[in-house]
């Protein structure tokens, strides 16, 4: 199916000529999707991939948004484009084409000339294959960027609504974004163009970690303020909800929010951070490309830490200046805001108290709620006020100086029910609360949360052993309490702990964060095989930069100098001669 005035092609040097001039005049030509769609189908298709390995039934992706490939891939428009490497992101049923099944490469005859070691890596999911997502997701990562500065940054009725400091919270430094990732994909590209057989892509995301990434940490840290002013505006600004209202409902936007084009670069940096690490679990050990791979995550995961830690510092000091304006001490005062405290959990339990009779068991006057405040290094007692707005601190004990007991089901009056012992109050005297909960998964939250050494082990991912179960998320959730965990599609968790009422504790493998998540957005990996695996894969990156840490260290104190010398960008050349 020939573009219309393109030249004759009977080669794929010919093809990538022609593709070398579409990419010069535009860098996302070859993203038909959204980052936002290209994301979703890529997590899934990951599920699906382990489900077939599972041994289990696969949902299939389906076919959407008039997404069909053939000799050609047809986009929404209708534009036929031609089915080259840099092009042909999808086959059949929407899912994302590896490259080794890329028609460009097949017609290059490159996979008949492997030697038969090489031809067997061929039968399964490879570096090149990863490498080449990495490439195509970024691709479709800019065009989102450029619909969110085009769409609603250069709207002007969006823009003549807003002042210049509303401006600043919505889009922050979202222009330095665009750069590092214009620079970034242009990289990739001029890499791509060189060889059909992907040499690397490492080397190149390792620079530009180093040199430009870091416009992602100040965005980050933002997102606290772009957030909650974002929803201020809505509420007070009529003419921007109503101009907003307009440009999320036209066809380009394809139904998406303008909050899912705010979070991408969060999600970006997140997410390069994993395609890189699969790219380590495939490329051969002890070669230039392992240790391409190895700088490349650790620099990355540096700046996702500096990005989820800058984050949490700012939304953690608004909590905490938060709750202690709603705060009333009876007797000793304790200071609340620390830069070495946050909040763990709060909510409402009942307190049980009176003599422990069958008969004043079935009095109601037996409960009295009251509400914790739990901080990692403080317990808050507290009874909300009559207005409900104030909450009366009756009594506050450091973190360590706490122990649980729980209490066997004994019928109803009983059922979700433990003992919480303060050993040294605010009154330096030991105290004890019979507490009850309103099921039995938030009192075991409560229990972990309140003396966690000693209710749960918490193992590293080293130590876990292929048996342990394991969870794949197959829907996105947001943690809406301070000890549950965001997870994503295609995570993959280690078991803690689980309850009868639908609830879990887990431990993500890429990253060792813990915490609750409903049952429902997960499901078990049955296969002790695929198990293994995915701990071996996590041990592999694990040992591979503990061998590289020390070296790793050396350079990033002299990176500046001797990074250049490692890998010299095309589009920096380029500038050189035509000055």
């Amino acid at each position: 199916s020939p573009v219309k005035d393109s030249p004759v092609i009977d080669s794929p040097g010919d093809w990538l000529s022609f593709i070398t001039e579409l990419m010069r005049s535009s860098h996302c030509l070859f993203a038909a999707f959204l980052y936002q769609e290209y994301r979703d189908t890529s997590e899934q298709q990951e599920i699906e991939q382990r489900r077939q390995r599972d041994g289990l039934p696969t949902a299939g992706l389906g076919s959407e948004s008039g997404v069909t490939v053939g000799s050609g891939v047809t986009v929404g428009s209708g534009m036929i484009s031609p089915p080259a490497l840099q092009l042909q992101l999808r086959n059949t049923g929407r899912s994302l084409s590896l490259w080794q099944n890329l028609e460009a490469v097949q017609n290059s005859g490159l996979l008949s000339r492997l030697s038969p070691q090489e031809s067997e890596c061929w039968t399964g999911w490879t570096d090149i294959d990863a490498m080449f997502e990495l490439v195509t997701s970024e691709a479709s990562y800019y065009k989102s960027l450029e619909l969110l500065e085009r769409h609603f940054l250069q709207n002007s009725d969006l823009i003549t609504s807003l002042s210049q400091s509303d401006i600043h919270f919505l889009f922050s430094n979202i222009a330095d974004i665009m750069k590092a990732s214009e620079r970034f994909l242009m990289d990739l590209e001029h890499r791509i163009e060189e060889s059909l057989q992907i040499s690397d892509v490492c080397d190149i995301v390792y620079h530009h970690a180093v040199e430009h990434f870091h416009v992602f940490i100040s965005y980050v840290i933002n997102q606290v303020y772009q957030e909650k002013n974002y929803r201020r505006i809505l509420q007070e600004n009529t003419g921007f909800r109503e101009s907003m209202a307009a440009l999320e409902n036209q066809p380009k936007v394809k139904g998406l929010s303008f909050t899912s084009f705010l979070i991408l670069p969060f999600q970006r940096i997140t997410r390069l951070k994993l395609l890189v690490q699969n790219i380590l679990k495939k490329v051969e050990e002890n070669t230039e490309r392992e240790i391409n791979a190895i700088k490349a995550h650790q620099e990355l995961e540096r700046i996702v830490k500096e990005c989820n830690e800058g984050a949490r510092k700012m939304s953690r000091t608004e909590e905490l200046i938060s709750i202690e304006k709603t705060l009333e001490f009876k007797s000793k005062s304790v200071p609340v805001i620390s830069h070495s405290r946050w909040l763990l959990k709060k909510g409402e339990v009942l307190q049980m108290t009176g003599p422990k009779s069958t008969r004043t068991m079935k009095s109601r006057k037996l409960y009295h709620p009251i509400y914790l405040f739990l901080f990692n290094n403080l317990l808050l007692i507290t009874k909300r006020s009559s207005n409900g707005e104030k909450f009366q601190v009756l009594d506050s004990c450091s973190r360590s100086m706490l122990r649980t007991e729980d209490m066997e089901d004994q019928g109803q009056m009983l059922a979700f029910v433990f003992v919480l012992k303060l050993l040294e109050n605010q009154e330096d005297r030991p105290v004890s609360y019979m507490l009850k909960t309103s099921s039995m998964s938030e009192k075991l939250r409560w229990i972990c949360a309140l003396t966690p050494n000693r209710r749960t082990r918490f193992l590293s991912t080293s130590t876990h052993q292929p048996d342990s179960p394991q969870v794949q998320c197959i829907q996105s959730y947001s943690a809406q309490e301070p000890d549950e965990l965001s997870i994503e599609m295609a995570d993959v968790l280690h078991i803690l702990e689980r309850t009868d009422d639908g609830w879990m504790m887990g431990e993500r493998l890429h990253d060792g964060e813990r915490g609750w998540f409903p049952c429902r957005v997960v499901e078990e990996i049955l296969s002790s095989e695929v198990r293994a695996q995915n701990l071996r894969e996590c041990q592999r990156i694990q040992q591979a930069q503990g061998g590289q840490q020390g070296g790793t260290r050396a350079a990033s104190r002299g990176r500046r100098a001797t990074k250049t010398a490692l890998y010299s960008p095309t589009w920096i050349n380029q500038s050189e001669q035509e000055q």
